[in-house]
């Protein structure tokens, strides 16, 4: 049997292998599962590689859903991908695999292998603790993106109702434009539904097509129209009370003279800040920070600890869990070639 130390690493390409039959969220050669831990583009690498060579390609329905949309060329409906609920064990070979909900966007999954052996070997993918369940495992794969002691959200607020309360005061003289990502501008539309912020959100087709996938999947957005149709065009060029949804990239295309808010999970400093004449950045983030992604690996009880070093800055979080928990850390790849823990 493998000794403990050996069941995970990152590779040089971003895979994350698992055990002895899975690679996670970039094609592996030598892996016959590839796992999806959610539909970002940066955890896609490889993907029609993965289902042109792969045994099975395995994510949840909702991960299926968000991927197809955000690139319609990808083909998942391909008899080799396999969509697999939360919680419900898979068996191949002499391992098994489950994959368990993250907090982060809809359908993002953690990864757990677990061999004959007893052994359990885990990724985390990208998370928020707060609403994100621990797996605990032997040896564990942990994401990084907020992974420096600086990067900290020790906000006397709560950036949720902020955010609400700020979007409900400028809604009173009219649109109001929020820029975000794919999975945070959905969030933004289910805070304030929840809240009873009851205006039409208007978007263009693309944030539409995301959005009403997420409502595919359970969550509560309300009246939506799009930019392009004669309601949402009246609604815009009439400046009437509702929000505007639009990719972060379109932020100096649309909206110049009205309220704008932006939101941004690199902010640390402040919860909300003032980036323009009518503009403000508030510091609303899908992932952990620093002081969550040390409490995750804590109550993972994980022996050995390897830090996501492809995607994110893995170096410091490493030393910084050796330091501060006394764990076995190292960031992965780094140097030539592939490392093992």
């Amino acid at each position: 049997m493998r000794v403990v130390s050996e069941r995970a690493l990152v590779t040089k390409t971003g895979a994350v292998l698992l055990g002895d039959s899975v690679a996670c969220d970039a094609f592996e050669a030598s892996r016959p599962l590839r796992v999806v831990t959610h539909a970002h583009a940066d955890h896609l690498g490889g993907l029609r590689k993965s289902i042109k060579c792969c045994e099975k390609v395995l994510m949840t329905p909702a991960t299926r859903d968000l991927a197809e949309t955000l690139n319609e060329s990808l083909k998942l409906r391909s008899e080799c991908v396999q969509t697999l609920k939360y919680n419900k064990p898979m068996r191949f070979g002499d391992e098994t695999i489950t994959l368990h909900r993250a907090d982060h966007i809809l359908g993002a999954c953690q990864v757990l292998v677990e061999d004959a052996g007893g052994i359990r070997v885990a990724y985390s993918g990208d998370f928020r603790i707060e609403d994100t369940p621990v797996v605990e495992s032997d040896v564990l794969v942990v994401e990084a993106t907020y992974g420096t002691p600086s990067c900290r959200r020790c906000f006397d607020v709560d950036v949720r109702e902020l955010l609400v309360s700020m979007i409900e005061r400028r809604l009173r003289g009219g649109t109001v434009y929020v820029f975000g990502y794919y999975g945070k501008m959905q969030e933004v539309m289910a805070l304030l539904r929840k809240a009873d912020v009851e205006v039409p959100f208007v978007m263009p087709e693309r944030v539409y097509e995301v959005s009403k996938v997420c409502v595919k999947h359970g969550m509560k957005l309300g009246c939506l129209s799009l930019a392009t149709d004669s309601e949402g065009r009246e609604l815009l060029d009439g400046n009437l009370p509702c929000v505007a949804f639009y990719h972060m990239n379109a932020r100096r295309q649309v909206g110049l003279r009205n309220a704008r808010i932006c939101v941004s999970g690199w902010e640390f400093q402040t919860p909300c800040r003032q980036i323009g004449e009518n503009e403000f950045l508030v510091a609303l983030s899908d992932h952990s920070d620093f002081d969550g992604l040390i409490e995750y690996v804590k109550q993972s009880k994980a022996k050995k600890v390897i830090t996501d070093n492809y995607r994110s800055h893995g170096s410091v979080l490493a030393k910084e869990l050796v330091k501060r928990l006394g764990v076995s850390a190292v960031a992965m790849p780094k140097g030539k070639g592939q490392t093992t823990l």
